[in-house]
């Protein structure tokens, strides 16, 4: 195997870390932030969506029972 143990010149060794950007660092905290945000406001709007069609659930077989003739597909 060609390369086998070999080490490239341009990878720097494990033990010295790459620097890093305050700045940088800033804007993946911000969007870490926006999107935790986005994150629950997903789950608050497919909670809402989960009890309206439990609603209609509801109203649909009421309306099933109160008008058997009816046909509501």
């Amino acid at each position: 195997m060609v390369g086998l143990g070999r080490r490239s010149k341009s990878v720097p060794p494990a033990s010295e870390p790459p620097p890093v950007d305050p700045m940088l660092m800033d804007q993946l905290r911000d969007k870490d932030e926006r999107i935790a945000l986005l994150e629950s406001k997903m789950a608050a709007q497919e909670a809402a969506n989960e009890a309206a069609r439990r609603q209609n659930e509801r109203m649909m077989e009421l309306l099933k029972k109160n008008f058997q003739n009816e046909n509501f597909e």
